[in-house]
């Protein structure tokens, strides 16, 4: 499904990928981990067209669309879930979700939130009117991963889904990822919840100073002493 050959992103004269090479095909988990600062977001953020890259090619089923401005690639079946969660605060949960259907491309005649969305988050089907504003860290988490889905897109990113929330919160998101997986949905992850993260992911890569150190299944990193050691600074118990 997708391919991203030897990426590089640059910030101007700062290089904050360099070189990175990574596959994701369909169906699959495939999360991106390291450090803070090692460039995870940055592939992101290139694949989804947020910030081009300066070279290097990313393929979707074959075509190159690097360079793509981010409407374009929703158009392609590409989403992203920010960092952060990105609400609209005084817009209601219903029109949230529906600004997940936006793609620049004009007005929003269907203002129907689609039973799979409720169903998959029923804790929204009660709160379509209440302000963004209003929700918990869980809460606007849950519809910001309900809003990347109101476009049925072919790959999923998400960008630290579980950040600042409570533990009972963490584990919660990381089932739905897991579920949204077994659902046939494609998603690229990049997460500092290593153990959990590398624990539901088929295949993973290891970033360091914007460079790709290491790849392999999500098991096989999991249970690498050197690895969770070295670079991603989990201590054994």
């Amino acid at each position: 499904m997708l391919q991203v050959l030897q990426l590089d992103v640059r910030y101007g004269e700062v290089q904050a990928v360099n070189t990175v090479s990574l596959e994701v095909n369909s169906g699959e988990i495939v999360s991106i981990t390291g450090a803070n600062g090692a460039g995870k977001s940055s592939v992101l953020n290139a694949i989804s067209g947020i910030h081009a890259p300066s070279g290097g090619e990313i393929l979707l089923d074959g075509e190159n669309i690097a360079g793509l401005k981010s409407h374009m690639m929703v158009r392609k079946g590409i989403v992203q879930v920010p960092e952060g969660r990105q609400l609209f605060a005084t817009l209601t949960v219903r029109e949230n979700l529906l600004a997940g259907r936006y793609t620049g491309g004009g007005f929003l005649l269907d203002r129907e939130i689609p039973e799979t969305i409720l169903s998959q988050f029923p804790l929204l089907r009660n709160r379509l009117d209440s302000l963004g504003s209003s929700l918990s860290g869980g809460q606007a988490q849950m519809l910001a991963l309900a809003r990347g889905l109101m476009n049925n897109p072919k790959l999923l990113l998400l960008d630290e889904p579980t950040l600042g929330l409570a533990p009972i919160t963490v584990s919660e998101v990381f089932e739905l990822i897991r579920q949204l997986r077994d659902q046939g949905l494609t998603i690229l992850l990049v997460e500092q919840n290593v153990r959990q993260t590398l624990a539901i992911s088929d295949r993973a890569y290891v970033l360091e100073s914007g460079r790709m150190v290491m790849e392999g299944s999500g098991q096989a990193l999991l249970s690498d002493n050197h690895l969770v050691q070295s670079y991603l600074g989990i201590t054994r118990s």
